[in-house]
């Protein structure tokens, strides 16, 4: 079932958006060769109870950290640990955020110093993707269309769009319909409506789309072990247009 959300609705899951987008700024400062996995982690949770509110992934599903943080060839739900980020290394994290029962979601990629132009590439086309996606994101538009703009540029490009993992709904739970794959046919899906909230979040590989789960039962790496990069909005359709509501102005 899709929720549709008021204004008021809207205005609360930007809220916990917001901090998240804080929390992003408040870590770009730190994510650099020598750190720890697990210190960013921390970091983040720590500044997420400074505003009052709650890691919504911490417990999620079983998840042990505040947030996902998968280096390299690591795709999405990389648990934090004792792994130290080297020079040239890119580093995806995803953060989730409940604060007074709305919940916001997104994820950045970060470089870690200097990185190699074709991961420096990478990096751009997906986040080039994302914003693709959102310029889709109209009431006289279906999810197929958010689908297959974001395939079309990163297939345009040589890369990879991973099938397995999917941007969805959020904000009265952390995850609720509908599924917003990143690739399929325009047209197609449910279509949009004034008052859906939708996390989009494109996931694409260097090389191959296909991935596999480590044994932990929670990394998602590149079958080929390229890397792959994953940037992720949490956006309202309005009857006007659209709110990116993850993004500090």
């Amino acid at each position: 079932m899709i929720h549709l959300k008021s204004d008021k609705d809207i205005a609360g899951i930007e809220v916990s958006n917001q901090i998240i987008a804080r929390a992003f700024k408040f870590i770009e400062k730190i994510i650099e060769p020598g750190i720890e996995t697990r210190i960013i982690d921390k970091e983040i949770e720590s500044f997420i109870r400074s505003q009052k509110a709650r890691p919504a992934f911490k417990g999620l599903y079983g998840f042990p950290a505040a947030s996902c943080i998968s280096v390299n060839e690591v795709v999405v739900h990389g648990i934090p640990g004792k792994f130290m980020l080297k020079e040239g290394d890119i580093v995806g994290i995803d953060i989730g955020v409940e604060k007074n029962d709305y919940y916001g979601d997104s994820a950045r990629t970060f470089k870690v110093g200097d990185t190699n132009p074709e991961v420096e590439k990478l990096c751009q086309v997906t986040e080039e993707c994302l914003y693709h996606g959102i310029e889709q994101c109209r009431d006289i538009n279906t999810v197929g269309d958010i689908s297959a703009a974001i395939q079309r540029h990163a297939e345009s490009n040589g890369y990879g769009v991973v099938r397995e993992l999917v941007g969805h709904g959020v904000g009265f739970k952390p995850h609720e319909d509908p599924q917003v794959p990143n690739y399929g046919l325009p047209g197609k899906g449910p279509k949009l409506k004034a008052g859906m909230v939708l996390a989009i979040e494109p996931m694409i590989n260097m090389g191959t789309y296909k991935v596999y789960v480590d044994d932990d039962k929670w990394t998602v790496r590149t079958m080929d072990h390229k890397p792959s990069a994953h940037f992720e909005h949490s956006v309202a359709i309005l009857e006007n247009g659209v709110q990116i509501l993850s993004r500090i102005e």
